[in-house]
């Protein structure tokens, strides 16, 4: 896009690369997708990926002023790549807009509805805002998310104990699901 030939280049570019390219690298595992019942969709992925990057973010808000940047780094790299892939699927110009105002209103009623749960370490609220978004069809089919929640909340513990230095480097793994 030619306004990407104007956008202002923070020094970071590296890292923020690095460091969402873990993120993205954590969401799709395949581990979560046969086994933890994420649906292997296009909005299964969004999904996903948008979980990872509010355990990412929960871990970086108590961070030092280069850590806090660099998230919002991400944030940015995150919803460009959104509007990149629905672009590829052929949502044209004029309904792109709306589009992404959708698609951010759901990233931002998750991290509201995920944090809460995530703050009270409740398993089961998270697996019922989980399911609630990656299965929005509902039916006494639909998996119960338990396991995909026990493994976000175990991963948010992890990530207290990631050092300040991984952050500021883009160097935070998610510990791999499944292990």
């Amino acid at each position: 896009m030619i306004f990407g030939l104007f956008k202002r280049k923070s020094g970071n570019t590296a890292i923020v690369e690095r460091q969402y390219a873990l993120l993205t690298a954590a969401a799709r595992q395949p581990y979560l997708y046969t086994d933890l019942d994420v649906p292997d969709t296009v909005m299964g992925r969004f999904e996903m990926l948008s979980a990872t990057l509010i355990l990412y973010f929960r871990r970086t808000r108590g961070s030092a002023r280069p850590g806090q940047e660099i998230a919002q780094e991400i944030i940015d790299a995150f919803f460009e790549d959104v509007d990149h892939s629905i672009r590829e699927l052929g949502v044209g110009d004029a309904g792109v807009p709306k589009k992404m105002k959708k698609l951010a209103s759901m990233y931002y009623g998750r991290l509201e509805s995920y944090a809460a749960a995530l703050e009270a370490k409740d398993a089961e609220a998270l697996a019922v805002a989980l399911r609630r978004n990656f299965h929005p069809d509902g039916g006494d089919a639909t998996p119960s998310m338990v396991p995909l929640a026990g493994y976000l909340l175990a991963v948010e513990a992890q990530l207290v104990d990631v050092a300040e230095e991984a952050v500021e480097t883009g160097q935070l793994h998610i510990p791999p699901a499944g292990a």
